[in-house]
């Protein structure tokens, strides 16, 4: 019997890409989706899904909240462009994370995953530890910084920041800068999972780096454990205060 599948996503072409691949499958039967993440709690019930296919960085209410308000015996299986939910998308329960541009043998093993928790409801937190500690093994360590013909590895841990300057992106270390390929919106997809969060347009900073959160006649701004200091967009203090647990 088909699983009754409902899709919400606020990109309307992630939409239908993934209804093209779950309908591939022939394994379950869409009865419905949605671009709408504030009307999507009750659009799921109505349908009667039985898995939800749900994306987390949606605008008015992200997937999170959606989830809250679903019916504990509802799947849901996560998707996003990004791997930095993906411990908080196992501590719902969800049954998978799976990370876009989707991918046909993702979302197959996603579908297993449902058999096999139907059939075994203990699987859940075996199911949660087992997929996050891929996602973590699988998180990129180091950016390489191309200087002629040569290639310098700078180790994430070392770098303070990311700031964009001149058309130019550098990696910044305590001893020194490094110009990097990637610009600032790549990197904040690449890196966020690895403690890296967007405070302005062109900086991104390491959180861990961060030793001290304070106001300054030009706005706030963070200070550093390596002894420089960075600016914080108005629109970004909130998130960077949730981000340190400031409340």
């Amino acid at each position: 019997m088909k699983r009754r599948a409902f899709l919400v996503d606020d990109e309307a072409l992630a939409l239908k890409r993934l209804a093209r691949l779950l309908e591939a499958t022939g394994r379950v039967e869409i009865v419905g989706q949605t671009t709408n993440a504030v009307g999507a709690a009750a659009a799921i019930a109505d349908a009667r899904a039985e898995i939800v296919f749900l994306d987390i960085s949606m605008p008015e209410r992200d997937g999170f909240e959606v989830c809250a308000e679903l019916p504990p015996t509802t799947m849901v299986v996560f998707t996003t462009a990004h791997d930095e939910h993906a411990l908080r998308a196992f501590s719902t329960a969800a049954i998978d994370y799976l990370l876009k541009p989707i991918r046909a043998e993702d979302l197959a093993r996603a579908l297993d995953k449902l058999d096999h928790l139907r059939a075994s409801p203990d699987a859940d937190a075996q199911l949660a530890g087992a997929v996050a500690a891929r996602i973590l093994a699988s998180r990129p360590q180091r950016i390489a910084s191309r200087l002629g013909d040569k290639i310098h590895l700078v180790e994430l841990d070392r770098i303070t920041h990311f700031a964009a300057e001149d058309k130019l992106t550098y990696a910044v270390t305590p001893e020194r800068s490094y110009v990097v390929d990637p610009s600032i919106n790549d990197l904040e997809s690449s890196y966020a999972a690895a403690g890296f969060f967007r405070i302005h347009r062109a900086t991104l900073v390491r959180l861990a780096a961060i030793v001290e959160l304070h106001a300054a006649p030009d706005g706030t701004r963070v200070r550093l454990g390596s002894g420089g200091e960075l600016a914080v967009a108005r629109e970004r203090v909130r998130a960077l205060k949730d981000k340190l647990g400031l409340g």
